[in-house]
């Protein structure tokens, strides 16, 4: 089906309003917000601005306009879709929507059949647990109309781009070069992966009550959980992997990460690889973090802000942040992304101790062949499209990027005028190469704790919950 842009105003039905409730972290919703906007242009209905997950495992009680500059989103998006902060009132009350939801992967012809002849009936309509409720193969214009969204029309908001600066700019004052790791290395990761990292009787028990608190969550074989590659590397792991890759250790890392299970005595190892370890709490004061450490997004949107400008963003698992940074990082003229081969990885450490330090760190090499971030590592069309948006990127662009090792800096000035050109002109053959998600549902038991010609420019219920492996790969 091909769907062409036509100006919002023009295509509306102006008594048609689509609202959608996100799920999950920072990450995820950011994937549901941006499928969101390109439903509503499907089904040329007016968005409301989304709500945000409030209720899962981060309590974390922001709104849109807390994380995210509502005014710009609705300005840079007013030629796509009509965006209202709040839906209309009659007879003096607010509308009351329709509740309902749709597939995973549903495709522009499942919505037109499954939502479109709903608002016959009712004029207000609200998707509920909207997380990859959108096919990842889409026609071009859509995929375009994905990529003004997710790297133009949500940019955070001013609070959160100045603390995000003034920590790059604290990076930047340490070494002109730095790594951003995403250790991920959480209680509640550790809980769901079902893996065993060590830490003998203590860790077995305090994980399995975690894991408890998930009524769906099946119990897993650790051994063969990492033989699959489906567990987290251990910082030390991490460290091992990045001294092979050949890092030394007199290089910066950004550590994006919420509390570290088994803190310091965790961090020691990697530490000792690499002693100029940074985070968010090293890099400012209590002070200047107040208005956002009670707010689990918010952290997480500082974090992403530095992980986004680091020279060398370095994953843990494969999750929402991973994906989308890999995607901007390819978008905003690339930049690598590393992520660990944990399936040939994992016999590797095992036997670290009957090889020697060339031998391993020459095996690590070859495995990860493929995982460094390359520019053409991933070919068009393949994979999840935020993590590789190859309809928004030209082969200029790639050109551009393969040819330039150097670090990038200042929000790459260069590729935003080539994704000018990108955006309304390029033309790539786009092949459906989903990812096969499950579909556990996460069981909620109450835990937690300007111009036109700068619109390219590049800026710094049952209660619903999302599907397990996604709403823990934030």
């Amino acid at each position: 089906m091909l769907l062409r842009v036509i100006a919002a105003d023009v295509k509306t039905h102006h008594n048609r309003y689509l609202m959608i409730a996100t799920s999950g972290g920072l990450n995820q919703q950011r994937t549901g917000i941006t499928d969101a906007v390109v439903a509503a242009y499907i089904l040329n209905a007016t968005l409301v601005v989304p709500m945000l997950d409030q209720k899962s495992f981060w309590k974390d009680t922001s709104d849109f306009s807390e994380i995210f500059n509502v005014d710009w989103f609705i300005s840079f998006l007013s030629k796509d879709v009509k965006i209202v902060k709040r839906l209309p009132m009659k007879l003096g009350k607010i509308v009351t929507p329709y509740y309902m939801r749709v597939p995973r992967k549903c495709t522009p012809k499942c919505y037109q059949n499954r939502v479109l002849p709903v608002f016959s009936k009712k004029h207000a309509i609200q998707l509920g647990k909207f997380d990859y409720r959108l096919s990842n193969r889409l026609d071009m214009d859509l995929q375009k109309l994905r990529c003004r969204v997710n790297y133009h029309a949500l940019k955070f908001t001013d609070s959160i781009l100045d603390m995000g600066k003034k920590l790059v700019e604290r990076m930047r004052m340490k070494s002109n070069h730095f790594i951003a790791l995403h250790l991920r290395f959480e209680a509640d990761m550790l809980a769901f992966s079902g893996c065993y990292y060590g830490g003998g009787e203590k860790e077995r028990i305090e994980l399995s009550v975690i894991r408890k608190r998930w009524s769906t969550l099946h119990q897993k074989n650790p051994d063969k959980e990492r033989r699959q590659g489906r567990c987290l590397l251990t910082p030390e792991e991490v460290g091992l992997m990045l001294r092979a890759l050949g890092f030394g250790r007199d290089i910066h890392i950004y550590v994006a990460s919420g509390e570290v299970y088994g803190g310091e005595e965790t961090l020691k190892p990697l530490k000792a690889l690499f002693p100029n370890l940074h985070s968010k709490e090293t890099l400012a004061s209590q002070e200047e973090l107040a208005p956002f450490s009670l707010f689990s997004s918010r952290m997480a949107a500082l974090d992403f802000i530095v992980c986004d400008e680091s020279d060398v963003f370095v994953a843990n698992n494969n999750g929402n942040m991973a994906r989308i940074l890999a995607g901007r990082r390819r978008y905003f003229g690339h930049k690598p992304t590393i992520k660990p081969n944990a399936k040939k990885l994992y016999k590797l450490f095992l036997n670290r101790n009957n090889m020697t330090w060339e031998e391993f760190a020459s095996k690590v090499r070859t495995h990860q062949i493929g995982f460094m971030g390359e520019p053409n590592e991933v070919k068009p069309g393949r994979g999840e499209f935020h993590e590789n948006p190859s309809s928004c990127i030209c082969e200029d662009s790639k050109a551009m990027a393969g040819g330039d090792s150097t670090p990038h800096n200042d929000m790459h000035e260069v590729q935003v005028e080539n994704n000018k050109r990108n955006v309304a002109d390029e033309i790539l053959t786009v092949d459906d190469h989903d990812q096969d998600l499950t579909t556990m549902d996460y069981v909620e038991n109450g835990i937690g704790t300007q111009g036109k010609e700068d619109l390219y420019k590049s800026s710094l219920t049952k209660t619903d919950q999302p599907e397990l492996d996604e709403w823990f790969s934030d």
